[in-house]
């Protein structure tokens, strides 16, 4: 007696109904319209950046005392720092204090990315 296996033939069958029915939905979703992009607005810059803040101290020695955002602050130092070459030649992210920068930073050398911390100290 030879037995047939009458299940794999039945889910053979069904599958292939539920595969034709899930390629019957995909293309469906592929044919619903999509949303209309947004249009971008111009970019504004942060107020919190751009509010005017006065430099003391030993900072105000470097760059002066007039009233100034963060960034133009940040600009200032940099082209101060690039001037006077106090970038390390060495590891580029170190910064060499010079007799201006020593009482900002409180120590011969700092990275650029302390940079930001030492002059919100003297940042009103």
């Amino acid at each position: 007696m030879v037995m047939k296996k009458r299940g794999a033939k039945k889910s053979g069958k069904k599958s292939a109904k539920k595969s034709s029915a899930k390629k019957a939905k995909k293309v469906m979703r592929k044919a619903a319209p999509r949303k209309a992009a947004k249009k971008k607005s111009a970019r504004k810059p942060n107020a919190a950046f751009m509010k005017p803040l006065t430099p003391t101290g030993p900072l105000a020695a470097i760059i002066g005392s007039t009233p100034m955002p963060r960034t133009e602050v940040t600009s200032k130092i940099w082209a101060y720092i690039k001037r006077n070459k106090l970038q390390d030649s060495v590891n580029r992210r170190n910064i060499n204090a010079d007799e201006k920068l020593r009482p900002l930073f409180g120590k011969a050398q700092a990275t650029m990315f302390e940079l930001t911390k030492y002059v919100s100290r003297h940042l009103r």
